[in-house]
């Protein structure tokens, strides 16, 4: 069966089982709904995303449309994007809502992102007020901005509160985040001069002030930088998290590791498939979809290939002449291809992480050229 060890309350596979996608499957068309729930609420989410994942779309279809059965918001945000939207087509106005009210704000923007207009517009309007003007403001930023990717659930307190004051508000209030590591420290004009990290608060004496032990502000995010830049700072400053201001320089969000640790993975795979022109495609997508993605670049080559050919042909009276000559055409041509992948890889590399400029690019093209 299942080879799984504890994590927390959650078991966690440790090799994937195709019995276990078969049982899954057997239920489905048993309409066992209640064996599934408990089944996918025992796995840690992103293994239960796995088993949804590696359903046929038939099966898949089947699940969520099965009376009594409701997608866990932490299993459905562990999903590729792919999977997500053709769920999303799925469920109706009122599950969407219900499924969004439960998640973080950066993870509803990032499924609110795959939904077109007009169910958008009809989920927006199933929310409560203050939640529905945070998506709104959020997806009103560039889709790459700090903004998409930050959470608007933190904890910021004055600067001249106490460390009994703060633990005081952490244990009533009700609006906090369910988990924090760090507490901002703001000014009068709700701008973050600094960062203390809750374990200190708990260490400190109750009678001393907040600003005398923070951490003074270091690196602030702006709401419309770059992810790929913002990714680029938590690895230079080696951040766990980090406020994110707007225009006026107001604490209006946070991005914490994990969220980097998802645009940097993100960044990696579009460089990758770039570079063997396939752009941006998921292992479960449809042939159709895949084809069109890679028609463009195989239309390129196809191109490129007559244009060799063609090159080829106007020296065909010396290869003629020279049968040895057509024995190094395959060596030529295998050469210039790998030495091309080399420094296509190099190059895309440099650029990705930022080590290209313009300080340095004429030396590194010499480079390139000279091997």
């Amino acid at each position: 069966m299942v080879l799984a060890k504890k994590i927390k309350d959650k078991k966690v596979n440790i090799e994937f089982n195709k019995e276990f996608i078969k049982i899954i499957e057997e239920k489905i068309k048993l309409s066992d709904s209640q064996f599934i729930d408990n089944s996918l609420k025992e796995l840690h989410p992103s293994d239960s995303a796995d088993i949804i994942e590696n359903l046929s779309i038939e099966n898949r279809s089947k699940l969520i449309e099965l009376e009594g059965f409701n997608i866990e918001p932490e299993i459905f945000v562990e999903l590729n994007e792919s999977i997500q939207s053709e769920i999303l087509l799925l469920l109706s106005i009122n599950s969407i809502a219900n499924l969004l009210k439960k998640l973080e704000s950066d993870d509803a923007i990032t499924i609110l992102e795959n939904i077109d207009q007009s169910k958008k517009d009809s989920v927006l309007n199933l929310l409560p007020p203050q939640d529905r003007f945070l998506l709104e403001e959020g997806l009103g930023y560039p889709e790459d901005s700090a903004a998409r990717i930050m959470q608007r659930e933190f904890t910021a307190i004055p600067s001249n509160w106490s460390v009994g004051q703060t633990i005081d508000y952490l244990r009533e209030s009700k609006n906090l985040p369910d988990e924090f590591l760090e507490i901002f420290i703001v000014d009068t004009d709700f701008k973050p001069i600094g960062t203390v990290p809750s374990s200190k608060v708990l260490r400190t004496p109750r009678e001393n002030k907040m600003n005398s032990i923070m951490r003074e502000m270091q690196v602030l995010i702006p709401v419309n930088m770059d992810q790929e830049e913002v990714g680029h700072t938590f690895e230079n400053y080696n951040l766990t998290s980090a406020g994110v201001v707007d225009k006026n320089n107001k604490l209006v969000g946070m991005i914490t590791s994990d969220d980097i640790l998802t645009i940097v993975k993100e960044e990696a795979e579009e460089d990758v498939l770039r570079l063997a022109g396939v752009g941006d495609e998921e292992i479960t997508d449809g042939i159709f979809k895949k084809t069109k993605r890679r028609f463009n670049w195989l239309l390129l080559n196809l191109f490129t290939a007559f244009l060799a050919t063609w090159v080829i042909s106007i020296f065909g009276a010396t290869i003629e002449q020279m049968v040895a000559l057509a024995f190094l055409m395959p060596i030529v041509a295998s050469m210039g291809g790998n030495a091309g992948m080399q420094t296509l890889a190099v190059t895309i590399r440099a650029i990705a992480t930022q080590k290209l400029s313009t300080t340095n690019i004429s030396k590194t093209v010499s480079k390139e050229f000279a091997i």
